[in-house]
């Protein structure tokens, strides 16, 4: 059995959560989206200076629990957040304390009002879960630091000598740290109480009510029976909870439906940097970036991995994985392309249209830019008057198309096209065939749209009806795309 291609006809059928097919996401960073001004006090560089890496800028839950209106217009319906419980760092993934939210984000009172006002407007919340590693300021690592080896919790985390030095970096740290940062202790997850500590963690905040996981790292965690039973876990409280896992490579070990009902898509996010941005991608920047060196590609390689993308897990897990065309540990797909916007523009359209959940990093949609981090988490920029309104109206059209079109939603994916710089494809459902189709070249060209449905279809860009006849050549304009959705 091919293990690009497995046969799924042999496998359990994974249970995943029906939502999240339907769901258009939005990740945010909290200390850069909106500044609510209810969280005084605070030592902040100015709204949309230079981000730093030991720097905040203030944004908080408040504020986006104030942004929702203008979320909602986006038709997102879920959000996934970057990690809000306190930390001593702008990204929180230093956690301090698993049970409450960040005091500079305004606490488990702002989340409670955020999740109360997103459930009401029917959207679902996802949190970010760090529970391979905490850090120097959480409690139990820091009675490790003033009791030493009489410490109640020494068996929490790996210990390799005394005294630990969680500071001088001249001497060795003596305790394991993920990627060797001393910041970040990991914890002993095959000590009992560790394990019952996290997965009490992850039921607590699903009774509050988020509506997932998102799993940072997961594989650090190298073991299946914790996973199965943080599932287990957190499914009983809500079967229809979300668990998406970031995992950048071969997810198979993880997706048997006993583990996670997703990962973060980075098979999608590269292939895309590769055809989109082949005249522009920016080596250099994107070498020093999360995703590594990408090489350009033709319409042929890009529609060739597509396809094997939709066929590297079973069906009911590729609908619901996190298709992202950058995040908070890349380099935005803006820049990673040099600039060019309507690259950005050509991968948004796919994004949409393709099989799985999108996912818009915040600001994406109004063309906000960044190089690695820490310049890829720069804060929100309210003035509208720097938006990108071609951006932000072609990303209202496409998710106001996605959500009215179950063969956009659910269809299959089928590529009928692919020479050159041209690109045709079909999302085809029992309900009638979307077609789509994306020219990434200098000139307008004609592509075939052959082997479809005679009849009358609406192309969600412009609005115009075009009449397919079954073997019907269109025009598509250079650095554009037609979607089109049958009339009913």
């Amino acid at each position: 059995m091919n293990a690009l291609h497995p046969d799924h006809t042999l496998d359990p059928r994974p249970v995943t959560p029906q939502w999240v097919t339907d769901a258009v996401f939005y990740q945010i960073f909290p200390d850069r989206f909106a500044r609510s001004g209810r969280v005084r006090g605070l030592n902040l560089q100015e709204w949309g200076d230079t981000p730093h890496f030991n720097r905040y800028m203030g944004g908080d839950l408040w504020g986006v629990a104030a942004k929702l209106d203008y979320i909602q217009s986006l038709g997102v319906n879920a959000i996934y957040f970057c990690p809000v419980f306190q930390s001593a760092s702008n990204h929180r993934y230093h956690t301090h304390d698993y049970y409450q939210v960040d005091p500079m984000l305004g606490g488990n009172e702002a989340l409670r009002h955020l999740i109360d006002e997103a459930h009401a407007r029917g959207m679902r919340v996802v949190l970010d879960g760090v529970f391979n590693h905490a850090s120097r300021g959480f409690f139990q690592f820091n009675d490790l630091l003033e009791q030493g080896e009489a410490s109640a919790y020494r068996d929490w985390f790996h210990v390799d000598a005394w005294p630990l030095h969680p500071y001088d970096d001249a001497q060795p740290a003596n305790y394991a740290a993920w990627w060797g940062n001393r910041a970040l202790p990991k914890f002993n997850t095959d000590n009992r109480a560790v394990r019952a500590f996290l997965w009490d963690v992850a039921e607590h905040w699903i009774r509050f009510g988020v509506d997932g996981w998102r799993l940072d790292v997961p594989n650090e965690i190298d073991d299946d029976s914790f996973w199965q039973e943080f599932r287990r876990r957190v499914k009983a409280i809500n079967p229809d909870a979300y668990i998406v896992g970031e995992i950048w490579g071969d997810a198979h070990r993880w997706l048997q439906g006993d583990q996670f009902d997703a990962v973060m898509n980075y098979h999608f996010t590269r292939p895309c940097l590769a055809f989109f941005g082949a005249h522009t991608l920016d080596h250099p920047m994107n070498e020093r970036s999360g995703t590594g060196r990408v090489d350009a590609m033709d319409a042929a390689a890009f529609a060739q991995r597509m396809t094997e993308v939709t066929r590297m897990y079973h069906p009911d897990v590729v609908r619901v994985q996190l298709n992202l065309l950058d995040s908070h540990d890349t380099a935005r797909f803006l820049t990673a392309v040099g600039g060019d916007h309507t690259a950005f523009r050509l991968a948004t359209v796919f994004q949409m249209t393709y099989v799985g959940t999108p996912c818009i990093y915040y600001g994406d949609e109004v063309g906000l830019p960044g190089g690695p981090d820490p310049d890829c988490r720069r804060a929100f920029p309210w003035d509208e008057g720097s938006w990108n309104q071609e951006t932000l109206t072609l990303t209202r059209k496409l998710t106001a198309a996605r959500h009215a079109s179950p063969a956009l939603q659910r269809g299959d994916f089928h590529v009928t096209h692919a020479q050159g710089e041209q690109l045709v494809y079909a999302r085809r459902h029992a309900s009638g065939a979307a077609l789509i189709g994306l020219n990434a070249g200098r000139k307008d060209a004609h592509l075939p749209f052959t082997g479809v449905t005679p009849g009358d279809y609406r192309d969600v860009l412009t609005g115009r009806t075009v009449h397919l006849t079954g073997d019907t050549p269109l025009s598509v304009p250079a650095r554009g795309a037609l979607v089109l959705v049958p009339l009913a």
